[in-house]
């Protein structure tokens, strides 16, 4: 076993998780091939297992790398949340929040 997957409870992301690499890498561009090979084996366990359970319309995949792209926790991890067609949000995916004209840097050269 070379990943793990850990649910969050949370009342807003239903069924959201965690897939972690167990040896430490801090970030996704230090996995190993093996360590990439076997989350991506778990994250097809994951999706059968939420399709099973909540039968979501979609899902939100997604590892932040370094604190400036949200990584808060020093430790490789992907992102698995379920997404539902009744959401308030449904349809428009990260990138709505990452092309919001708030975010766009200043002094761009």
């Amino acid at each position: 076993m070379k990943s793990v997957c850990s649910f969050k409870f949370h009342d807003v992301l239903i069924g959201s998780g965690l897939i972690v690499p167990i040896s430490h890498r801090e970030n996704v561009f230090d996995l190993t091939e093996d360590e990439w090979n076997t989350t991506f084996s778990l994250l097809k366990e994951v999706k059968a297992l939420l399709d099973e359970n909540l039968s979501p319309d979609g899902y939100n995949i997604g590892w932040n790398s370094s604190s400036y792209a949200g990584q808060h926790i020093m430790h490789a991890h992907l992102h698995v949340i379920p997404s539902f067609k009744d959401e308030p949000y449904a349809g428009k995916g990260i990138r709505y929040w990452i092309k919001n004209p708030k975010n766009k840097r200043g002094n761009i050269k």
